[in-house]
C-alpha cells in the first residue's frame, strides 16, 4: 500500500460480526494469594486473541473490570504488568489483558522486529496494528459479557506506553468504559490518522488520568 493511500484511508474500529469461539482455561492459583487467574482466547477480525485475566478470591460477584494493556515489546504478563495490575485484582476488581498484534503469544519472527522502534514505524502495518487493537479489545468485552463474575458494563481501562498510546483509541470507540489512566504515552506517534492526539478528546467528558515522565509529550 503506497503511503498517499495508507494516509488517506478509512479506519475501521467496528467487530466483524461473527461467532467469537470463545475458549476459557481453568481457574489456577496465582502468586499472591487473595488472586485467581485463568486464560481466554477469542477470535477476532481473523485472528486468535490469547487475553489473561485475574480475579479475586471470596469477592461478591460481579467485579468491576480493568482492561490493562501492556507497553512495545512488552506482553499481558509481563513482570512489570504482573506488579501493576496483581495487587488490583487482591483489592477486589478483575483484571483483563490482552497480547497486542505481534506481541507476546502473538509475535511473528518477520514482522514484530518491524515495530521495534516507534519513532521509525511503517505507516501502513501500524495503521494495521492500530485498528486490530482496538477490535481486539473491544471483542475482549463482548467475550466477557457472559462470565457472571464480571461486571463488563463497569469498565476502566489502563494503559502503559503503547497501551497508553493505542488505549486513546479503543476508549474513544468503547463507550463502555467509564474512566482511563494512561502511563507514559503520549502524542505524535505514528501517522496522523492513528495519532492518539486525534482522539483523546472523544473519551471526554469521561475521566483520563495521565501520568508521564519529565520528556514525554503530555496531551
Amino acid at each position: 500500500m503506497a503511503m498517499s493511500e495508507t494516509a488517506t484511508r478509512e479506519l475501521n474500529f467496528e467487530p466483524t460480526p461473527g461467532p467469537l469461539d470463545v475458549w476459557t482455561g481453568p481457574v489456577e492459583a496465582h502468586a499472591r494469594a487473595g488472586v485467581e487467574a485463568f486464560a481466554l482466547e477469542f477470535a477476532s477480525r481473523g485472528d486468535r486473541v490469547p487475553a489473561r485475566v485475574l480475579l479475586p478470591k471470596g469477592a461478591d460477584a460481579p467485579v468491576p473490570l480493568v482492561i490493562a494493556q501492556h507497553g512495545l515489546r512488552g506482553h499481558k504478563a509481563a513482570p512489570y504488568m504482573e506488579a501493576a495490575v496483581a495487587p488490583w485484582a487482591e483489592r477486589g476488581v478483575a483484571v483483563a489483558t490482552i497480547d497486542f498484534p505481534l506481541h507476546g503469544e502473538r509475535a511473528s519472527a518477520k514482522l514484530s522486529e518491524r515495530i521495534a522502534d516507534l519513532a521509525d514505524l511503517d505507516a501502513g502495518l501500524w495503521i494495521d496494528l492500530a485498528e486490530q487493537a482496538v477490535l481486539d479489545l473491544r471483542q475482549l468485552l463482548v467475550a466477557l459479557d457472559d462470565d457472571d463474575r464480571i461486571a463488563s458494563e463497569r469498565v476502566v481501562y489502563a494503559g502503559f506506553s503503547l497501551g497508553g498510546i493505542l488505549g486513546c483509541l479503543f476508549c474513544a470507540e468503547e463507550p463502555r468504559v467509564r474512566a482511563a489512566a494512561m502511563a507514559i504515552s503520549g502524542a505524535g506517534v505514528g501517522p496522523a490518522a492513528t495519532d492518539p492526539g486525534r482522539f483523546v478528546g472523544r473519551i471526554a467528558p469521561r475521566p483520563v488520568h495521565f501520568v508521564q515522565a519529565e520528556r514525554d509529550t503530555v496531551i
